[in-house]
Formats: C-alpha cells, structure tokens, sequence
C-alpha cells in the first residue's frame, strides 16, 4: 500500500494506492490521525487506485469520521471510490455516512465549502 499526503488550506488529501488488508489498515489509520493531529478534520480520500480494503480499513475510515464529527470540527469525504470498494461500503452500512464524489477537485471544494463546525454526514457511524 502507498499513502500520499497532501495539505490544502481547507482540507487534506490522502491518495491510497494498492491494498489495505489487516496489516496495511494500521499505517492507513495512522495517516488519517496524522492529519487530525495537525488540525485537519476536512479529510479527502482518494481511493481512484485502491484494490482492497479490509473490515479493518473501514473501521479506520469510521473512526476518521467520528474524529471529524466530534465536536463539528469536519468530515471524511471519498473520492473516485472504485465500484467493488463502493459495494463494499453499502454491505457493510456505511456508504450512507460518507459523502462520495467522482474526482477529486469536487471533494476538495466541498471541503473547502463546509463551513466551520459544519458535517453533512451521519455523526452515528459504527463499527
């Protein structure tokens, strides 16, 4: 799996390539803290290039998001999500709680557009 990070003024792209397995799930969740331990909460995940992503990779995901919600401080937003990850995401319930786009400058601009202490998604994702 490759991570590529990239800082905006409003928000924070995280470009994921290859697979996110059980292993792999532990770096991709240290990524999204990262970001949050930098004091971005408006998180872009461009996953045009994922192959894979584990129960564990999710789980990252929904605590990147209960993170962003906490206080309406922001939210993850999903970029270019391939078909089989989209699938995914609605068996196990949690295509509902992400906002999806199908490149990536229009997640960044909705994320440049939330307005301060703003969250579109459900703040009641679960694992």
């Amino acid at each position: 799996m490759k991570i590529v990070v990239k800082e905006f003024e409003q928000a924070e792209l995280i470009t994921i390539q290859g697979r996110i397995d059980s292993v792999e799930a532990a770096r991709f969740s240290q990524a999204l803290e990262a970001a949050n331990h930098r004091g971005k909460f408006k998180l872009v995940v461009d996953m045009n290039e994922l192959e894979y992503m584990s129960s564990a990779g999710f789980r990252a995901l929904a605590e990147a998001q209960r993170n962003g919600q906490r206080h309406n401080r922001g939210e993850v937003l999903l970029a270019r999500v391939p078909n089989r990850i989209r699938e995914a995401l609605e068996m196990v319930g949690f295509a509902e709680h992400f906002q999806t786009f199908d490149d990536v400058e229009s997640a960044l601009e909705f994320a440049a557009n939330l307005p301060a202490g703003d969250s579109h998604a459900d703040a009641s994702v679960s694992t």
